[in-house]
C-alpha cells in the first residue's frame, strides 16, 4: 500500500507516518526499487499498535523505548511485557480520574437542571 493509501485507512497522516518511521516507532518500511514506500502487513499492524497506543496516552518515550526492544529480539520479552504492565497501570489510573471527572459534570448539570425546572 502507498503512504497515501495508509493514511487514508489508518486516518493517520502521510507526515505523522514519516515521522513514526524516522523517530523508530515503526521498524523502516519496504520500498518499491524507485524509493516509494510500501507497507506491506507488517507495517500496517505497526500502525495499529501505534495508533491504539498514543490513543491510550502512551508517551512517544516509552513507545520508541517498546520497539527498540523489539527489534532485540526474544530476550527482550521480559523488558516489553513491562512497559506494557506500567503503560497499562497510568491508563487505568487516568480513567479513574475521568470518571470522577464525569460523576462530577453529571452532579452539576443535575443542580442546573434543578435550577431550570425550579426544584
Amino acid at each position: 500500500m502507498t503512504i497515501a493509501e495508509v493514511s487514508k485507512k489508518y486516518e493517520i497522516t502521510a507526515d505523522t507516518l514519516r515521522y513514526y518511521e524516522r523517530i523508530g516507532l515503526l521498524p523502516p518500511v519496504p520500498r518499491k526499487k524507485s524509493g516509494v514506500r510500501d507497507y506491506d502487513e507488517e507495517s500496517c499492524r505497526w500502525i495499529e499498535l501505534m495508533k491504539c497506543m498514543r490513543a491510550a496516552g502512551v508517551g512517544i518515550e516509552a513507545l520508541i523505548r517498546y520497539v527498540a526492544l523489539y527489534r532485540e529480539g526474544d530476550s527482550t520479552v521480559q523488558a516489553r511485557k513491562e512497559i506494557l504492565i506500567e503503560q497499562r497501570e497510568q491508563l487505568q489510573a487516568r480513567m479513574a480520574d475521568m470518571q470522577k471527572s464525569l460523576i462530577r459534570l453529571d452532579e452539576k448539570i443535575k443542580n442546573y437542571e434543578n435550577l431550570v425546572c425550579g426544584r
